[in-house]
């Protein structure tokens, strides 16, 4: 339904000048007309109108995201999500020649030794070993403990065969082609199938080489494992191998049937590797599917980093120069190892299906009434929606000719005259112009309900919340000018950008070794507020969401808009996580209740 802002006052009264050295910038682009110090201040406004409604979002535009979930997620507040992927391939090199070719000069045609699918995991570097091995922390992991037995679910991969389009031809392919969280059932039906990651839940021989799977890591009983790989690699010659072996960092690491990229790729019909284009259309695609989550693991992956690596052999030919033709017992024949790479970097879907969803949640998500909860959740979720100041608009002003500039405002040198007739502003934005108030800072602060969000929870497993939350003009679809006017960055952890606009997380200790867990949330609007006080600025309507990336602020199309929404923060379809804020509703204890805090000097 509705969407809400957050914001966060900056409050030191003993140091105006050198804490609110930015203000006074502001202050001076804005024209507040400050007269004075001597003439003011401060004062605190909580009484403005502000109320709040839930909007659930539906299917939404998830084609192409920078990060994509894949796995379970259980959060009883909200309910069960299984995110499944697709995405298409792309040829490392165009049109590759494999010596199929010249098949009547070799002894042998090209054979695969294997094919191996490599996809990196977030990882915090933890320790350096003695024995050159390092300890990894695997980030964006949500669910169970990583391996433990309620970490693991069943994941196939496939060919998919259902052609993820650049374009639109129901728009005359003058429009990007939008895929959507709920197309699942779509690439399912449309799979080959033919299990890529087929290896059999054994061992190989002590002393061989081959895929160790008996606990079914690889696809029965996967699990997102934290260890690096050490790999197998040989000299040139294909024969000795390198010692020591070097290591990879964690990843999806599976190895997949040989035959099928045989046939695909070394074996391809001729012009279906000509260019990426038509390789798209020839193979279409990679489909990860998961199944049996109790409850699993979700994971934030970044795709367009993974890769599949063709391992194979073929007869290098001497010389090289096929031009002029030499009996086929002049050439030389040497056996060598190669490689060939197809990239994550085409086409994707991030594909999402909600379950055994918490009747709360969805009774308040629904609801197209004045919210006591605010229910905000990413993925295919909720959001919120937020109006400022009421919509009662019965006077107006004018200016008041008599108004000395030279004194400040007061009950017998007023700026302005108040006039029984409406201006298309609300009263309550009238009122504070009327009374010449400067806005020092405006903020909403957003408290999180607890007990909704812990009582579903066991007492050993808290849930996780979102580390920011992110508010906008939804009424124009763009930020506000106070994200705008936050220059601040954070080089070591970008998503903590744009401090002064805020949204981060505010925790507490909960004592006793048990952590910490959210209090509360804050967005700053100040220049918003001032905006609508001093230059006539359309109160617009504002919408609140989770945002995985509080640096990206593109927006992503539902597929089926609503009176209120027609999109949503791209960067909330990213997180899987979800929380509960108080709303505005008058069941709301007052000191829990969502409101606007305007702090401000006036005259004396």
């Amino acid at each position: 339904m509705y969407k809400k802002t957050f914001l966060r006052p900056i409050l030191i009264v003993g140091l105006i000048t050198v804490i609110f050295a930015s203000c006074d910038k502001d202050f001076n682009e804005i024209g507040t007309d400050i007269v004075g110090d001597d003439h003011y201040g401060f004062e605190k406004y909580t009484d403005a109108t502000i109320k709040a409604y839930n909007q659930k979002l539906g299917p939404i535009s998830s084609k192409n995201l920078p990060i994509n979930a894949l796995g379970f997620y259980s959060n009883p507040a909200f309910g069960d999500t299984e995110a499944n992927f697709v995405t298409q391939l792309e040829l490392s090199s165009t049109n590759p020649v494999f010596n199929n070719t010249y098949s009547e000069l070799y002894v042998e045609l090209p054979v695969i030794d294997s094919v191996i699918m490599d996809v990196p995991y977030y990882k915090t570097l933890k320790t350096e070993n003695s024995d050159n091995t390092k300890d990894y922390e695997l980030d964006s992991i949500f669910g169970a403990d990583v391996g433990s037995a309620n970490s693991k679910f069943k994941l196939s991969v496939y060919q998919s065969n259902y052609y993820l389009r650049d374009l639109d031809p129901d728009q005359s392919l003058a429009e990007t082609q939008l895929f959507y969280t709920d197309q699942n059932s779509l690439i399912d039906a449309n799979k080959i199938p033919v299990l890529l990651n087929n290896a059999p839940l054994t061992n190989p021989p002590t002393g061989q080489e081959g895929t160790h799977n008996d606990d079914g890591r690889e696809n029965e009983h996967f699990y997102f494992d934290k260890k690096e790989h050490a790999l197998t690699t040989y000299e040139s010659d294909g024969i000795t191998k390198i010692v020591p072996s070097p290591r990879s960092v964690p990843s999806m690491r599976l190895h997949l049937r040989t035959d099928v990229f045989y046939d695909k790729i070394l074996n391809a019909p001729s012009g279906q590797l000509a260019n990426d284009a038509v390789f798209k259309n020839y193979f279409r695609g990679i489909y990860f599917k998961v199944e049996n989550g109790t409850p699993g693991n979700m994971a934030m992956i970044n795709f367009k980093a993974g890769k599949i690596t063709i391992y194979y052999k073929e007869d290098k030919i001497t010389p090289d120069d096929l031009t002029t033709p030499l009996p086929a017992n002049e050439y030389k024949l040497e056996r060598l190892s190669k490689t060939f790479v197809l990239n994550f970097t085409g086409n994707t879907i991030s594909l999402l299906q909600n379950s055994n969803e918490n009747t709360n949640y969805l009774t308040a998500a629904n609801s197209s009434e004045e919210a006591s909860r605010l229910y905000l959740k990413g993925g295919q979720g909720a959001m919120a929606v937020i109006d400022l100041f009421g919509s009662t608009d019965v006077k107006g002003y004018i200016l008041n000719p008599a108004y000395n500039e030279d004194l400040p405002i007061s009950a017998t040198n007023p700026k302005y005259t108040l006039v029984n007739t409406p201006n298309g502003i609300s009263d309550e934005i009238d009122d504070i112009k009327f009374n010449g108030w400067l806005i020092n800072e405006a903020n909403l602060t957003f408290y999180v309900d607890k007990p909704a969000m812990t009582d579903a929870f066991p007492a050993t497993n808290l849930p996780v919340e979102p580390n920011r939350i992110f508010l906008y003009d939804l009424t124009n679809k763009q930020v506000l000018v106070d994200y705008t006017y936050d220059g601040t960055s954070n080089g070591t952890f970008p998503k903590l950008s744009k401090s002064i606009f805020d949204g981060i997380v505010q925790t507490e200790n909960l004592g006793d070794g048990k952590g910490k867990r959210a209090k509360k949330y804050k967005i700053r609007i100040t220049n918003y507020v001032r905006n609508l006080v001093k230059n006539d600025s359309t109160n617009v309507r504002l919408g609140l969401s989770v945002t995985e990336n509080i640096n990206s602020v593109g927006l992503s199309k539902l597929r089926t808009p609503n009176s209120n929404l027609s999109s949503a923060p791209t960067m909330s379809v990213l997180s899987p996580l979800g929380t509960i804020l108080y709303g505005t509703s008058p069941v709301v204890p007052n000191d829990k209740k969502l409101k606007l805090e305007i702090y401000y000097t006036k005259p004396n």
